[in-house]
């Protein structure tokens, strides 16, 4: 793979995307976009239960699911609709805000 080099030792990651993943808008594209979503948001969550010293288990008595379906969260492997992500957040003591971006 050739990357547009822009300066001495930049390259364009959006040349690099485009000819990975497609151009912004095609399918290829927005699958990628919805797996990258999937796994950050899993990180996410991996990352503040254990910060919570929570176990798998436990977070997923406290917001009425199992186990196998929160290590598929976290993993990446699906993405949970907003009302359980909503009781994930409050069950590990987050916050969430929903905020206009200043452009």
């Amino acid at each position: 793979m050739e990357l547009k080099e822009i300066d001495k030792n930049l390259y364009s990651v959006d040349d690099w995307m485009d000819e990975k993943f497609g151009k912004v808008g095609t399918p290829e594209r927005e699958e990628f976009r919805k797996e990258a979503y999937a796994y950050c948001v899993g990180q996410i969550i991996s990352d503040a239960r254990k910060q919570e010293k929570v176990t798998q288990s436990e977070l997923a008595k406290r917001v009425g699911t199992n186990k196998s379906y929160i290590s598929k969260i976290e993993n990446g492997v699906i993405e949970p609709g907003v009302g359980l992500f909503l009781r994930i957040i409050d069950a590990l003591g987050l916050k969430f805000d929903i905020v206009k971006p200043i452009i």
